[in-house]
């Protein structure tokens, strides 16, 4: 069975995975120029976790999206902090 620090770890590699291809780079191989306004929209697809076929369009500010990947990191951080060591056989 899952514990509900499994499935939110879960969660939030989905969510971060999904923002992938804002971070994508050009074909010279440089990132792209981030635009100066934290108040542009920025719509992006977000597939549901479980489902390869359920998706869903999530649209918020560019400063939303920054404050929610932070979030997102510190969560992942603090799941991965608490979560036990799993022993090693000698």
């Amino acid at each position: 069975m899952l514990s509900v620090k499994t499935i939110l770890a879960g969660a939030a590699c989905a969510v971060m995975l999904s923002a992938a291809p804002a971070l994508a780079q050009t074909q010279d191989g440089q990132k792209p120029a981030k635009q100066a306004d934290p108040n542009r929209i920025i719509c992006e697809k977000i597939q549901d976790t479980g489902s390869r076929l359920n998706s869903r369009k999530v649209c918020m500010t560019a400063q939303q999206w920054d404050e929610q990947r932070r979030r997102d990191r510190e969560n992942l951080q603090d799941v991965q902090q608490r979560s036990p060591s799993t022993p090693t056989s000698g």
